[in-house]
């Protein structure tokens, strides 16, 4: 598979701006919301998962992912679901690769959870994958295999050194679990920090019934930046790698944390991106119901205008913020899809 460039006149012309002046330059792709694992805080045990034929194709995907290109994203994330265990997913990594060829798409990246990434870390690397994001949120196999239900550690363990020997920089995020993994914080950052990996703590997020209670598996950050504060010595820094994280540096050990603080602090002000799910809705905001049907119009032509008028009218429906919240009274999540569905 192998799409076409894209022409300097494209009707995609015009940037993407919301309705409070934050342009859009960075698009998470969900490939497939299926996954060879099923984390406790993100998925139910039996998860009925969608249809293979309300899919995206691949090349549906790639000519989706190109009109955003073309309207200026700069930033493109494939995520899942595991985004590798989508068939013949390689081919799409390899056709998007031509975007940072020619210039016009600066990162191509993938969140994934490491089970595949033995198999496929030196093509993602051919293909000009530059760094990737590994979800891990403990070093324990016993742990790992109850927060992931029949996860196997050393799967993901043999998957990070394959990647940093393809020369891809890997960073860790670890949801932070109440009476699950808080105490082994400090361990796994060192750990991260000890390989040259950066490690970014992530707070739940309420999404999608999952069969058990969130307010039990909450832990906020703040909480642990306060626990990690009387250990080590933490200096804010102002970087940014264009997502919600805000970042510190951590004097003892030479390396950097991040922390995603949905619940905490609303990361929302400078929010550059969106999300497109692997059925082609677009989903302007994690935290809300927002939906846009960008399907119809991919398939009911066969050049992008009906495409760029059904996202432009979509990020112009962008809301300032998210409305993420704990229900405590009725133990229900904010939001009724599940982050796997969502793209991550």
């Amino acid at each position: 598979m192998n799409g076409p460039a894209l022409s300097a006149h494209s009707p995609l012309t015009s940037a993407m701006t919301d309705p409070f002046g934050r342009t859009i330059t960075y698009l998470r792709v969900s490939v497939t919301d299926r996954c060879d694992l099923r984390c406790f805080y993100c998925m139910s045990e039996d998860m009925t998962f969608l249809p293979k034929a309300d899919l995206l194709t691949l090349e549906e995907l790639d000519r989706l992912c190109s009109a955003f290109i073309a309207k200026g994203v700069k930033k493109l994330r494939l995520t899942g679901g595991e985004p590798l265990v989508r068939r013949n997913v390689m081919s799409l990594v390899r056709s998007l690769s031509r975007h940072l060829d020619s210039g016009a798409l600066r990162e191509l990246t993938l969140t994934t959870n490491g089970t595949q990434l033995a198999k496929h870390a030196k093509e993602l690397a051919d293909c000009g994958v530059r760094r990737i994001n590994v979800s891990l949120d403990t070093l324990d196999p016993q742990k790992f295999r109850a927060i992931t239900r029949w996860g196997e550690i050393d799967k993901v363990l043999e998957g990070i050194e394959a990647a940093r020997s393809a020369g891809l920089a890997v960073k860790i995020n670890a949801v932070a679990l109440k009476n699950l993994n808080e105490d082994e914080i400090p361990s796994l950052m060192q750990w991260a920090h000890g390989k040259g990996m950066g490690l970014t703590l992530i707070e739940v997020m309420p999404m999608g019934e999952i069969g058990t209670g969130r307010i039990d598996q909450y832990l906020p950050l703040s909480l642990v930046r306060a626990r990690l504060a009387q250990q080590f010595t933490l200096t804010d820094l102002e970087e940014s790698t264009g997502g919600p994280a805000r970042y510190v540096s951590v004097s003892e050990t030479g390396g950097k944390l991040g922390f995603i603080t949905p619940m905490t602090h609303n990361f929302c002000e400078s929010c550059n991106r969106v999300r497109i799910t692997c059925t082609g809705t677009l989903h302007t905001c994690l935290g809300h119901e927002d939906a846009s049907d960008l399907r119809k119009p991919l398939r009911a032509s066969g050049d992008d205008i009906l495409l760029s008028d059904a996202i432009d009218r979509a990020i112009g429906l962008k809301p300032k913020g998210h409305d993420f919240i704990i229900d405590r009274r009725h133990n229900r999540p904010s939001v009724s899809r599940h982050m796997s569905v969502t793209g991550g």
